[in-house]
């Protein structure tokens, strides 16, 4: 069997990771290298900005105007004397390598594979003046052979595309600004609950056409936006879904020095969608709000966040809640500085399937496995999970995390969907509530600004609602990634 380069798995995982390792040995050798800088790199520090999950978020005009480190120039080529012209150009490559043993809880086919991913990622931000940008990204996410049910998946490949390609246009007024977005772009809102750009996933799939208009004033900034959803295909070039249109406002501010808040509201309208067996149109409204920060001056956490969803789906109408709650302490005077956090997500589920109303949350666009585990078992549809994380770092800045998950079903008439809310279980009320439990732990170690090497191991326990469904062992999930960003 070949892969989708024409060469044997082992191979092209192995490729996979000497590329990438590559580019992680080539920055190290780098950063030696700056340690002999020469004076004039060296004669004024600057404090860069941070690398963003989107890249489109960063600012570099901190560079105008500087001593522009020779590893940074690339990030500003002034077109202009005064440089407010300029374009800056990134690039991002990363490589995993994974390992799923009874993959999705048993069943027909092959339940036990390991296969490479890699995922390339270009933009170019071109900035004109203090009132024009243009901001394209471009991607390539490829895998080796995947002999897991669903094969190679959308989630796994995108041949070549277009990430983000859109135009921004600025208007500055007293105390703020306002700015005007046309075009494909990623959304990411809040703590990600609701609306993420996937970065786990190697394709990033979360991709909408269409117009987001942003309004920042003092500590406060508010987004409206109506977008339509773009599918990736795997090997032609992603088009927007005509079917499913996404829309919302988004206010997120500061009400005080550590404690922020955001309120808002998202529509969501397909010409088809299933619940219950039943298949119809279906137009969603979510509203919501989440408050986070720290408690006073403590070492004390909080994140709580909470919706209603309501609408239409076909003759039925929609009645959907979500809650979501963490605490968390950090021992700030321990060795190690370790962190303890416990949360508890709730989402409700159909109680009566026949009742003629659909009363399981759609969890819409999601960041799933940083709340419910990372072998994506479990989403926030019809779930209740008890979580608790402990994070260390021995030595900075490596970094050691365990998570522990236990599950329950919210409605045991209603099913166990997955991270991607696809049916994993069926509901039956005479079967158990209870799910099951799953362990993660990570190990993280930031090389240096531009290397993040990552691998982690994670353990699915079935419960008696898993064990009295089908027959099935525990799933088993292990992986090593390295990450390059610039």
């Amino acid at each position: 069997m070949t892969s989708l380069l024409g060469q044997p798995p082992r191979k092209v995982s192995a490729s996979i990771l000497l590329c990438v390792l590559w580019l992680a040995g080539a920055t190290l050798l780098h950063g030696q290298r700056r340690q002999h800088a020469s004076p004039a790199e060296t004669e004024k520090p600057l404090e860069l900005p941070d690398y963003q999950n989107v890249r489109f978020a960063e600012d570099w005009s901190v560079l105008r105007g500087s001593t522009i480190p020779t590893s940074q120039r690339l990030k500003f080529i002034p077109l202009g004397r005064d440089g407010g012209v300029y374009v800056s150009l990134g690039v991002q490559a990363r490589g995993r390598v994974e390992h799923w043993s009874d993959f999705g809880l048993g069943g027909s086919g092959s339940r036990d594979d390991g296969f490479g991913l890699l995922r390339v990622r270009l933009h170019g931000d071109l900035v004109l003046g203090p009132y024009f940008r243009i901001f394209v990204e471009g991607k390539s996410a490829l895998s080796t052979d995947r002999d897991l049910p669903g094969g190679r998946r959308t989630l796994d490949v995108d041949a070549a595309d277009l990430q983000n390609f859109f135009v921004d246009l600025k208007i500055p007024f007293e105390n703020g600004n306002s700015t005007l977005r046309f075009g494909r772009q990623e959304l990411q809102l809040g703590r990600q609950r609701l609306v993420s750009p996937l970065d786990w996933s190697n394709t990033r799939p979360r991709m909408f056409d269409g117009f987001r208009g942003t309004v920042e004033f003092t500590d406060w900034r508010l987004d409206g936006f109506h977008t339509r959803f773009v599918k990736v295909r795997k090997y032609a070039f992603n088009g927007n879904n005509a079917g499913t249109d996404f829309s919302g406002l988004y206010l997120t501010g500061r009400l005080r020095e550590r404690l922020k808040a955001d309120f808002y509201w998202l529509g969501l309208d397909r010409e088809a969608s299933v619940w219950n067996g039943a298949s119809g149109p279906e137009n969603r409204h979510t509203i919501g709000a989440r408050l986070g920060g720290w408690l006073a001056d403590s070492s004390i956490n909080f994140d709580v966040e909470g919706a209603y969803q309501f609408g239409e789906h076909g003759t039925t109408d929609i009645r959907a809640f979500m809650f979501a709650g963490e605490l968390g302490y950090s021992f700030n005077q321990v060795y190690g500085v370790p962190r303890l956090q416990l949360g508890f997500d709730w989402a409700s589920g159909d109680q009566d399937p026949t009742d003629g109303e659909v009363n399981t949350f759609d969890q819409l666009f999601p960041l799933g496995h940083a709340y419910f585990g990372f072998i994506d078992i479990v989403g926030r549809q019809n779930i209740m999970d008890l979580s608790g994380r402990f994070t260390v770092s021995p030595k900075r800045p490596f970094s050691i995390r365990l998570a522990g998950h236990f599950f329950w079903r919210a409605d045991t008439s209603d099913a166990l969907y997955n991270a991607g809310g696809g049916v994993v279980l069926p509901g039956d009320p005479l079967l158990a509530r209870r799910i099951g439990t799953e362990i993660d732990l990570t190990f993280q170690y930031p090389v240096n600004r531009h290397v993040i090497f990552t691998t982690g191991y994670s353990h699915f326990f079935p419960g008696p609602f898993v064990a009295e469904s089908k027959s099935a062992t525990g799933i088993d999930f292990g992986y090593v990634m390295i990450q390059y960003t610039f």
